[in-house]
This record gives structure tokens, sequence and C-alpha cells, in this order.
């Protein structure tokens, strides 16, 4: 590996706790040759004291833009909206490629820099299997947030826990009716972490995935009570979810978790909302009469920081190891490049 210089940065959103490295990571890096530059995060779930204690440097919050040009920028969620012209190389989820809103001009602040993006959506191994992932955790939480609003117990706003705190909560109180749920997409990540949150709540789930969805029996899916969304599509389906269906007389679901937050793309497959919900306001309601609440909330693996981003940096740190521009990072990169032309996203270089 030619000499890296990776800098962690800070995270824009207030609500996000992760990392996508934990300082016992950050050392092993250190000690394979990696430059590590920290920025200070109060929000960050491990102390930026804890970096530095691994040969991490340390700099503030926001300094990436003056970053040396050589330096890697490393994060999870969206930039900030300035610099205009982004000049580095940059990691984290960018969720530009599939017509998202403000795609076009993300990409376009890449061109204007001479930047480049490596989404962390498409780092896959040669099968397309994703590499790093919060998959797990994201359908954990979206379960076990959707089980809490179906028996009255989900608090606002929602703070970070940790996962034993969370099963205390799950666990089936007196008192309580039995539901029934249903995971679609069950054999992924999510699936199967949407699954044993439903197990730590008490709850057998319906089960579907490729084989079910192909041949959707849509008034069965409305005969659940609450139904968890893992499925990202990567090319058009018939939506499992339209809004005649929430007028359906018929319909018993009363909760609807989207834990893919594929809103407002054309390969949304709950295509019934047209805005996300967050940690101060988790829930919305979309129906009265029969009532139907939505959870849709695009980093809920931040609410259990700790365990989603020490799995996260496990995965990702060997492959950190080997960065350059072939292998994975070379898919990272064509990709952004057939995004840039996909978008009509004049290069500029």
């Amino acid at each position: 590996m030619t000499e890296l210089h990776l800098w962690l940065r800070h995270e824009a959103r207030t609500t996000e706790r992760r990392t996508p490295i934990v300082p016992d990571d950050a050392r092993r890096l250190v000690g394979n040759g990696v430059e590590l530059t920290v920025e200070e995060s109060p929000q960050r779930v491990f102390p930026t004291g804890a970096y530095e204690a691994a040969g991490c440097r340390v700099a503030p919050a926001g300094s990436w833009v003056s970053a040396p040009p050589d330096a890697v920028v490393l994060g999870l969620k969206e930039l900030p909206d300035e610099p205009p012209e982004l000049t580095h190389r940059h990691i984290f989820f960018g969720h530009a490629y599939k017509g998202q809103p403000g795609a076009a001009a993300l990409l376009r602040r890449f061109t204007a820099g001479g930047g480049a993006l490596y989404d962390l959506e498409y780092l896959v191994d040669d099968t397309g299997r994703r590499l790093a992932a919060f998959g797990f955790w994201a359908g954990y939480l979206g379960a076990a947030l959707a089980v809490l609003q179906h028996r009255g117990r989900l608090r606002a706003p929602l703070t970070p826990t940790t996962k034993e705190e969370l099963d205390g909560v799950l666990e089936p109180a007196p008192g309580d009716e039995e539901f029934t749920g249903l995971v679609v997409g069950a054999l992924g990540r999510s699936g199967r972490g949407a699954r044993a949150a439903f197990a730590a709540a008490g709850t057998d789930p319906t089960c579907w995935d490729l084989a079910e969805t192909r041949d959707l029996d849509r008034p069965a899916l409305l005969r659940h009570d609450v139904m968890v969304n893992c499925v990202l599509a990567t090319s058009p389906v018939p939506p499992f979810v339209r809004q005649q269906d929430l007028d359906d007389p018929g319909r018993r679901l009363r909760t609807l978790c989207d834990v893919t937050c594929d809103v407002g793309s054309p390969l949304n497959v709950l295509p019934v909302y047209d805005e996300t919900t967050d940690w101060d306001a988790p829930a919305r309601r979309l129906r009265d009469a029969p009532p139907l609440d939505l959870i849709a909330i695009d980093n809920l693996p931040s609410l259990l920081p700790l365990e989603s981003s020490t799995d996260f940096s496990a995965a990702l740190l060997p492959h950190l190891l080997d960065f350059g521009v072939s292998g994975p990072w070379g898919h990272c990169l064509d990709r952004f490049r057939r995004a840039v032309d996909a978008h009509g996203v004049d290069r500029g270089v």
C-alpha cells in the first residue's frame, strides 16, 4: 500500500453518533503506516482522546476543507453545503446514484473541484456483496421502533442507547397484545437484524424475500399488523404498498417501518410518503381510520452507536489497509464516474 493519509471528519448531522473507524482499529491503521487525522467531535460515541491515545493527530471539527490535497476524507453521512467545490477524495454514503433529490448537485461539487466520491454503498466484492455495512443494526432498530410504536411505548425524542437497554424495553410486558409481524427482505443483513429484534420482542414474524416479492400477495401483506421493509431495490419493481392500499377497508396493517428510506428515488418500493421521519418525531400518521403509522429514519444505527460502529469499523478496516485504485475501491471510483455521466454532469477536468 502506498502512503495513505486518512482524515476522519466530524459529522455535520447533529444526531449522527457513529464513526466508521473506532479507536482500536485506528491504532491498527497507524501501526500499519497510515497517517490518521481525527477531527474533534463532541457527539461521536468515542471521545477524541481515545484516538489521540491510538496515535492519531487531532484537528478542529470541519477542518477537512483545508486538509492536504492528498488526504482522503472519511465520514458516514452527508457533507455540509459548503464549500461548493470538493477537491478531495471522499469516502462516505453519498446516496447520489439512483436519482435521489440533490444527487446532481453533489456530483457537480465533486467535478467542479476535481475530487471524487468513493461511495461506501458501492464498496463491494466481485459478486456485488457489500463489504462494510450497517444493515444488521438498521434492521434491528427499525423493527424495534416499530414494535414499540405498535405497543404504544415509543417515546420521543429518541436518544442513543445500548442493545442491552433496548432489549429490556422490547421484552413483552403484562397486557401487551399479540400481533403479527412481517419482514420483507428477510434474508439480507437488514432482514436478519429485523428478525432478531422481533425475536427479542417475543414475536416470530412472517419472512418474505425474493420468492415472495416476485409475485407479491398484497392482500396477505396488508393482513399483518406490523411491516418492516428491508429491501433496497437496484432495479424497478412494482411497489409493495401503494396509496390505494392505505385506504383498503380490509387493511390490518397499523405500523410500517421503512428501513431502506429510498424516498425520492424512482426505485422506492414504498411510494406512500415523501419525507423521512427523525429522532424528534420518529412516527408519522399516514391514515387515521384505521390508523397507520410510518417510521422512516435514515440513520437508525446511530441509535446504537457503539455496537454499530464497532461492527462497521471491523469490516472496513482491512479495505482501508488496502486502499487504492483497483479492486473494490476501483469499482467505487468507476461507479462515481458512471454516475457523473448518467446525471449529465460536466466533469470539468
